[in-house]
């Protein structure tokens, strides 16, 4: 099926974060699916990764001309690194030094041949403004989580269990789109309570 690649598929915060999120309801095995699972999907994600990351790029469009052939390479990425932030998301940025190997094997296998440079913290790509392979982006996007203080910031999303940067005053952030997953949970909290007091009522 099409995915239509909304700006709230785009909610992570840099590029890596929003391709972990390409698995939805991750962690819920009955529920669970996957956006990547027709590789076609993958080019069509980094056509439109290449507007809403624009900032991110630095101007550069992510080519991905032959996603069957880096699908491998872009699913490592992402399974390596959903790994490595979820569990630094929940040790309160702290990286498990056995998620961090099978990480950077993947990023180094998306950054083999590819023309690109890694710039300072949070403008990983300098302003090149040209090509650049979708899956050494990708690995450039996660490695850069590394520094710059991103780890700290990292959440997983109360509703949706998408992964996000928090980059809020405070970083107090519980949902990744406040329009969407925190208005889910606000009305599901508003529903419990009324139903709470019907059923007090009857009591």
């Amino acid at each position: 099926m099409t995915v239509s690649w909304t700006p709230h598929r785009f909610q992570g915060g840099v590029l890596a974060l929003d391709v972990a999120n390409t698995v939805v309801l991750r962690g819920d095995p009955e529920r669970s699916f996957d956006r990547f699972a027709d590789p076609a999907e993958i080019a069509r994600f980094a056509e439109a990764a290449s507007s809403f990351r624009s900032d991110e790029l630095g101007g550069a469009h992510l080519a991905a001309p032959r996603p069957e052939t880096i699908a491998p390479v872009v699913l490592a990425i992402r399974e390596t690194a959903d790994r490595l932030f979820r569990n630094a998301a929940r040790a309160g940025g702290a990286l498990a030094a056995a998620d961090m190997a099978p990480f950077l094997r993947a990023c180094a296998d998306g950054l083999a041949g590819a023309d690109a440079t890694v710039g300072p913290p949070g403008k990983p790509f300098g302003d090149a403004g040209g090509p650049v392979a979708f899956e050494a982006a990708l690995a450039v996007s996660a490695l850069s989580l590394l520094s710059g203080g991103s780890l700290p910031r990292l959440k997983v999303c109360l509703n949706c269990n998408w992964l996000f940067l928090d980059r809020s005053r405070n970083a107090s952030r519980m949902w990744c789109d406040m329009a969407v997953c925190g208005n889910r949970q606000k009305a599901s909290r508003h529903y419990r309570r009324r139903k709470a007091g019907r059923e007090a009522e009857n009591a």
